[in-house]
């Protein structure tokens, strides 16, 4: 329909008999939030389900330290292929809990109490968030440890040094409980960074958990499904696992990578803190050759959260592709 001289005219006196819109600022509708939901993920292998829970993560300076054989431009380079910012680094941290329907299982669990306070709520939310996920730790039946780093074990205590899951088993590898343990390999130990981690792995399982745990073999199931596998180097008795029910499967890969950037790209780069660099490596491309070849998906422990993850082969490397967000369970 036309516009008329008339409608014209008559919209041109309504707006002038309008009145003027208030000159005081808008407020918004909401307030801007200050932090983010709780993080936990959800997916199923086969019947069992597993929570991905989130306890943060840490953002550092990059030191020429960090990767102990390559130069802090070429990682600098590979971090901006990867679209991070360079002279930085971020890993994050993913403890699982399994469901198998008859028993509820922890494995890893996080930085801790004291790290949360440290860090300033950055990591350490591994308890915050299992809550938040609908869990009670009174409810755990078995903690399974991959390996005696402090993101791995420093969760096994509350911040007063009472048992975080106290009614829970926790497993620990064989190997790796008979060398943490070792008062000869503690008398040996580096004066710095491995002289605290036996100190405080005596403290949380010695004074904690008061050698409450029970060791076990690299080739069996440590619970329903979950199988445990041996990935050596990064520590002495470094596990993984491989979980499955029906014909679903994941490879829970512990710390065989920590970030895939880029040390999934750069499978022979060494960081300080694998124990072994050269194990460590070897380990890393035969666990990635494995899962490349069996099209095994990958739960990783310092991937970016949720951390499940499809891997294939890159030039020299490997690609890590996140594996879609579902929904639904």
């Amino acid at each position: 329909m036309e516009l008329t001289r008339r409608h014209a005219l008559a919209g041109a006196a309504a707006i002038a008999t309008a009145p003027l819109l208030s000159a005081a600022p808008t407020k918004a509708a909401a307030p801007i939030a200050d932090k983010q939901a709780p993080s936990y993920y959800r997916y199923k292998v086969g019947d069992i389900q597993v929570t991905v829970v989130s306890d943060g993560k840490n953002v550092f300076k990059l030191e020429d330290s960090f990767i102990t054989n390559a130069k802090k431009d070429e990682v600098n380079a590979a971090l901006v292929k990867a679209f991070m910012p360079p002279d930085m680094m971020t890993i994050h941290f993913a403890p699982l809990v399994i469901n198998t329907g008859g028993k509820l299982v922890v494995i890893d669990t996080g930085n801790g109490a004291v790290s949360k306070a440290n860090s300033k709520g950055a990591n350490g939310l591994f308890a915050d968030n299992f809550v938040a996920a609908g869990f009670d730790p009174k409810a755990v039946d078995l903690v399974v440890i991959s390996h005696f780093h402090g993101d791995h074990v420093n969760g096994l205590l509350t911040a007063d040094g009472a048992p975080a899951f106290p009614n829970a088993e926790v497993l620990v590898p064989a190997t790796e409980w008979k060398f943490w343990m070792d008062d000869g390999e503690m008398s040996r130990a580096p004066a710095g960074r491995m002289q605290g981690l036996f100190k405080n792995n005596r403290n949380i399982f010695e004074a904690g958990l008061k050698k409450k745990v029970t060791p076990y073999e690299w080739g069996k199931e440590v619970a329903p499904g979950l199988l445990a596998v041996e990935t050596v180097g990064h520590t002495p008795g470094h596990t993984s696992y491989v979980l499955s029910s029906g014909s679903g499967k994941v490879f829970i890969q512990s710390d065989v990578t920590n970030n895939p950037n880029p040390f999934a790209t750069n499978p022979g780069w060494h960081a300080f803190f694998d124990q072994d660099g050269d194990v460590a490596e070897k380990t890393r491309r035969r666990v990635y050759d494995m899962v490349v070849a069996e099209k095994l998906q990958v739960q990783g422990f310092h991937y970016p959260f949720p951390g499940l993850g499809n891997v294939e082969k890159d030039g020299g490397g490997y690609r890590v592709v996140p594996a879609p967000w579902n929904p639904t369970i």
